[in-house]
């Protein structure tokens, strides 16, 4: 089951795990990405229409594939990103942040868990995938939400993998740098959205950071690797005898973990904001 599976990372594992022979639950929120995935598929994949924020809709797909019997692997890859200085981020936009990132990943979980279990009751293997962030290490300006998001996943990944140890489930998180995906894009316009909400005198002590911020972003877009890449990650972290429990993507992902292992006060003069 791949969550958020109609663009970047998570539309590139479908591919992949169709192409490895496996059967894929994936879920989508709209007819056209329904329609896409089908016509690219066809009975390969069950799509399912599931938003992670809803409690009824992530029951019902839970139901549903539960109902088909047991299931070996589970990518909770859903996720959004919510750029704003955390002073003017608006609550609603920080709490939906938290919603998508974090509380739904645990909720996709709880309902297809009792899949997994049967899946190790008849001996066959069962993995739980996290997609994390170098974002869950590190943390920088302009990204607050979305790097608390990611902090907290790297504890809801490591309880989970305590918790599920003796059931045999296995977690793995994956943290990934810049991914070249429309996250990017869509991070752009909500950033609009918020910053063009701003106080003159909060757009002012905040332009020089918002303006980097956008430099970044677009940069990343430009340079990020190609989702397929981790998408191989993910799909060997669901099928390799042994994973690693956490994972690393991209040169940028692995010097920035460098940084985030330096003392405190070095690593924050690095990440500061300037001006």
């Amino acid at each position: 089951m791949v969550t958020g599976a109609s663009t970047g990372i998570g539309r590139a594992c479908v591919q992949r795990l169709v192409s490895a022979g496996a059967h894929v639950w994936a879920t989508v929120r709209s007819d056209t990405d329904e329609q896409a995935l089908q016509e690219a598929h066809g009975s390969k994949v069950s799509v399912l229409r599931m938003e992670v924020t809803d409690a009824t809709s992530v029951a019902e797909a839970g139901e549903k594939v539960c109902a088909a019997g047991p299931l070996n692997g589970l990518v909770n890859n859903a996720g959004i990103a919510v750029p704003a200085p955390l002073e003017h981020v608006p609550i609603e936009a920080f709490r939906r942040q938290i919603e998508v990132n974090l509380i739904g990943q645990l909720a996709v979980t709880q309902a297809v868990l009792p899949a997994l279990r049967a899946a190790r009751a008849a001996g066959q293997r069962a993995r739980i995938v996290m997609l994390g962030s170098i974002g869950g290490r590190i943390a920088g300006p302009m990204l607050g939400a979305y790097h608390t998001s990611k902090f907290a996943m790297v504890g809801l990944a490591d309880s989970l993998r305590a918790e599920l140890a003796p059931s045999g489930i296995q977690v793995v998180l994956i943290e990934p740098g810049a991914i070249a995906t429309p996250i990017w894009r869509r991070g752009a316009e909500a950033a609009n959205d918020l910053i063009g909400s701003l106080t003159d005198n909060a757009r002012a002590r905040y332009h020089k950071q918002i303006e980097a911020a956008r430099a970044n972003s677009a940069a990343a877009a430009k340079r990020g690797i190609p989702p397929e890449r981790a998408a191989a990650v993910i799909v060997n972290a669901l099928f390799a005898p042994r994973p690693r429990p956490r994972q690393l993507i991209g040169t940028d992902a692995h010097l920035a973990s460098v940084i985030a292992r330096l003392p405190y006060r070095l690593r924050y003069r690095i990440t500061a904001a300037r001006g």
